[in-house]
């Protein structure tokens, strides 16, 4: 097992992995055994306090390369380091809990060359039911008027079955950070991922950014992986609600066009609502997830402004975004019942 990059390679698959022994050990043989020779495979461990690094000295050291950090740097910024030291064509970012299919690798290359993305992801799947689509990506990102993101395939909490309509190729706003392909040449020119939001949120950031340089980001439906989810963070933790309501007001502001004071104030009103809605069922501790997430967007205020006027300067794209829908997920979903997103008014 190597512990420095040996060699460039077309492709890399990267696991980033945090004390995650036990999605090591049942996510990793899949993985080796279903990816050919030629594609250079490695973990990068974000400062593991587990036995994941002697697991894979032990068990893997003629196939995994091994790229171990002292510190653990979130998924953000433990990515932008890993990616300093890997030399590849195009990089697949793939989560310790995610189980691959046949075919999954190739056939995502294949439509990325045909459609001329430079980001893409799979139709990801519930790895114990894989007839229901995954939280964590479905048939591919969407995100509305409002800066919630949604999924095809997924509507906050509510997943679908898997159909035909899931299985098609399309361009979408972002790509799944469950299991992210991105071509190294575009990745540099939007500098990776925003470190500063740690975890969640930092793959629609950097689609964002990737749309406005111009660049075109879809999901390969007739491509499929089964994703665990919750593998680091659990839905019902405080902390990840934190960061999802944060770094999601951050992804906005940084990158939303138009008089910023508007669209944050309205936005950050829903999230009071949805707070309060917390509350009233007795969770407590999300109701002061949310609001410490709003005192880390005004303590970050300075920063993320600076960051919006820099990219403001660098936009190229002159038309719309793909896969931005200008109605409101809250009203569609929790006032008119809608629970499929191809039945959203205006999709397109």
């Amino acid at each position: 097992m190597t512990s420095v990059a040996s060699q460039r390679s077309e492709v890399a698959v990267v696991v980033l992995n945090w004390n995650g022994l036990s999605h090591l050990q049942t996510y990793l043989p899949p993985l080796l055994a279903g990816t050919t020779e030629d594609i250079a495979i490695w973990v990068a461990d974000n400062g593991s306090t587990d036995e994941s690094l002697s697991w894979l000295a032990s068990n893997h050291a003629d196939r995994v390369q091994l790229l171990p950090m002292a510190a653990n740097h979130g998924f953000a910024e433990g990515y932008n380091r890993a990616l300093q030291e890997i030399d590849a064509d195009t990089y697949v970012l793939l989560n310790s809990d995610v189980r691959v299919t046949p075919g999954w690798l190739d056939i995502v290359l294949q439509e990325m060359k045909v459609h001329g993305w430079s980001a893409a992801s799979p139709l990801i799947v519930q790895d114990d039911d894989p007839r229901l689509c995954e939280h964590a990506g479905a048939a591919g990102g969407w995100m509305d008027g409002d800066g919630y993101p949604f999924c095809l395939g997924r509507i906050f909490g509510a997943t679908e079955p898997v159909d035909g309509w899931h299985r098609q190729s399309r361009d979408v706003f972002w790509a799944s950070g469950a299991c992210f392909f991105i071509q190294k040449e575009a990745w540099q020119e939007a500098n990776g991922f925003d470190g500063d939001l740690f975890a969640h949120m930092e793959e629609i950031d950097l689609c964002w950014r990737l749309q406005d340089l111009g660049h075109r980001i879809g999901c390969a439906g007739n491509a499929t992986v089964q994703h665990l989810g919750g593998g680091t963070l659990q839905a019902s933790s405080p902390f990840k609600t934190y960061l999802n309501f944060r770094n999601n007001l951050i992804v906005m502001l940084k990158n939303r066009q138009g008089w910023w004071p508007g669209f944050m104030f309205r936005r950050m009103t829903l999230d009071g609502m949805a707070a309060f809605r917390m509350l009233g069922s007795g969770d407590w501790r999300q109701f002061l997830a949310v609001g410490r997430a709003h005192g880390g967007l005004y303590l970050a205020l300075p920063r993320v402004l600076k960051q919006r006027r820099a990219l403001q300067k660098l936009r190229v794209r002159q038309g719309p975004l793909k896969g931005w829908w200008s109605g409101s997920i809250v009203w569609s979903h929790f006032i008119r019942g809608v629970q499929r997103a191809r039945d959203l008014k205006g999709l397109g």
